[in-house]
């Protein structure tokens, strides 16, 4: 399976909603997730993955941090996990020409969703000042766009380098090596970068709030 199809329209008119289920995982699961993993992965790629995910000798699925038990059964995983496996070994590839079609103002108007479903980046993009459209280059390139763009900086700490919660211990360890070597240790992760943002505002409105108070008449046991 080289590509499926692309998400072409992503409306929510015909979204439906049925009341929560009492339980997860399970026959219900397998019969709700295999076809969809299938669509997304393949047979083959679908098989390899969802019976290896949260094996001892597998991968930990990547959608939420539920504890495994010590003895794992055959299919370890609920729905969500397996949406979240056939998002990531998704074999489909965005194609050069699809930055060509679609500029920087269209892309803006779509989805996350519709997005993520066109395929996975293999090559760098990169927007020229004032271009309207992402344009394909080679590694060689934007190895040297990266240098030129860190050695015009006055200083380092100029510089912010981002790492990812899904990056690997050894390609984070050196990545941060190069930071280092570069001379600053400006090196937030995804909780400073995504949660701060979401933070901030709370802390701001629960600072400007009195806070409560409370009166505890007997000592309680914890």
């Amino acid at each position: 399976m080289d590509k499926k199809p692309s998400v072409v329209h992503d409306s929510d008119a015909d979204l439906t909603v049925g009341p929560p289920k009492r339980s997860a995982a399970g026959l219900p699961s397998l019969v709700d997730s295999l076809p969809r993993a299938v669509s997304q992965m393949g047979p083959s790629r679908t098989w390899k993955s969802l019976l290896a995910m949260n094996q001892k000798d597998g991968f930990d699925c990547m959608s939420c941090a539920w504890p495994d038990p010590p003895e794992r059964k055959l299919a370890e995983f609920c729905e969500n996990g397996a949406k979240a496996v056939g998002w990531e070994a998704d074999p489909l590839k965005v194609p050069s020409g699809f930055w060509d079609e679609n500029d920087v103002e269209s892309l803006a108007q779509r989805s996350e969703y519709w997005l993520g479903q066109q395929g996975r980046l293999v090559e760098p993009v990169y927007k020229p000042a004032g271009s309207s459209h992402y344009r394909s280059i080679s590694w060689d390139n934007a190895f040297r766009i990266v240098a030129r763009e860190l050695n015009a900086l006055e200083s380092p700490d100029e510089a912010t380098f981002y790492t990812s919660g899904r990056t690997s211990n050894e390609a984070a360890f050196v990545y941060q090596l190069f930071v280092r070597a570069f001379g600053t240790n400006n090196l937030p992760d995804c909780s400073n970068m995504c949660h701060e943002s979401t933070g901030l505002p709370s802390v701001r409105r629960s600072a400007s709030e009195s806070p409560p108070s409370a009166t505890r008449t007997s000592p309680r046991r914890i």
